[in-house]
């Protein structure tokens, strides 16, 4: 032991210039000597014998100093290693923790980040579909926009013909009701069984009994009748714009003679006979008159009694406002 310690002083006097390499050897021998000085001091059977003098106590009493500090250092070691493993063990732990967790956070975002791509695909997709339906969309709103005022200017033209055409019309009724009320007002001498006077569908009617114009089975004019005729001619005259249509009628009583095989050509005959007078005697332009026969066909009332086939023997003067503005105005709307 005391060689020992010789040589750790001669080492300590050697390393003394290197102190780094000095606190190595002396820290390395101090624990090699605490080591032997203190398990030798419990070892009953070790060599170690009592220091025989003061040097030697002096130097047994620094060792044990040290060898305590020494082991106070270890303990203090040993607890900073054993906290050391603790947090080890505990941020191993922490760590697979985080570690597990960031590993399901990415997979997490992978998912997310896929699925963003599809609905950046799906919104593309939608995108190109609805600017391809704006575009179509505002198309065809050009498209019924132009045909509604295509439509517009067609209905505000035709709302401006049928405003010509009810025009037409007012005049046509103003001109008959005073065409009506002058007729009736020629022919006031006249009995209510030999004419009547009445308008019906925009026309007036003039009839004549055939006891005022006609013997039976004749169709030459009374004088009579001539009257009533000459009388309905001056308003004719003075009223260009009316067309004259000339009908004849009969009951049905057959009639059979040389001159007329049939009621229908006496009535023909008969309304024939009033477009000459009218036209030759009286002046009235022969553009403007029609005649027709009608025979038994057409009757005004019954031919059951004698009442009935007397007012069903008549020549009707239909009198109608010239059409001929109406006409262009139709033709016009056709076209």
């Amino acid at each position: 032991m005391h060689h020992l310690i010789l040589l750790v002083i001669d080492l300590v006097k050697f390393c003394a210039p290197k102190p780094d390499n000095m606190r190595k050897f002396i820290n390395l021998f101090l624990l090699i000597f605490i080591s032997q000085y203190s398990f030798g001091q419990f070892d009953p059977k070790s060599p170690y014998k009592e220091p025989q003098n003061i040097k030697e106590k002096s130097y047994n009493f620094f060792l044990s100093k040290r060898a305590k500090h020494a082991m106070s250092q270890r303990d203090s070691l040993n607890d900073l290693v054993t906290a050391f493993n603790k947090d080890t063990t505990q941020r191993g732990i922490d760590y697979r923790y985080l570690d597990s967790l960031f590993k399901e956070l990415t997979a997490r975002y992978n998912d997310c980040s896929e699925k963003n791509n599809k609905l950046k695909a799906q919104y593309a997709e939608i995108n190109t579909l609805y600017t391809n339906l704006m575009k179509n969309c505002l198309t065809d709103a050009e498209k019924y926009s132009n045909a509604l005022k295509v439509k517009t200017e067609e209905l505000l033209a035709r709302e401006k013909r049928l405003a010509e055409l009810e025009s037409i019309i007012h005049a046509q009724d103003s001109l008959v009701n005073s065409l009506n009320d002058i007729v009736k007002r020629a022919l006031l001498a006249f009995n209510s069984d030999e004419l009547t006077v009445e308008m019906k569908n925009g026309k007036v009617y003039v009839s004549l009994s055939d006891k005022l114009l006609f013997k039976s089975g004749s169709a030459a004019v009374e004088e009579k009748g001539k009257d009533a005729l000459k009388t309905l001619a001056d308003v004719l005259n003075k009223n260009k714009d009316i067309d004259v249509l000339i009908e004849g009628h009969t009951d049905n009583v057959p009639i059979k003679t040389v001159q007329y095989p049939d009621n229908w050509a006496l009535s023909a005959d008969r309304a024939l006979s009033i477009v000459r007078l009218l036209t030759t005697d009286y002046k009235v332009n022969p553009k403007r008159m029609e005649a027709a026969g009608r025979g038994e066909f057409y009757p005004k009332t019954t031919n059951e009694t004698a009442e009935g086939r007397s007012k069903n023997r008549r020549t009707e003067i239909i009198l109608s406002p010239k059409l001929d503005e109406l006409y262009k105005l139709i033709e016009k709307n056709r076209k």
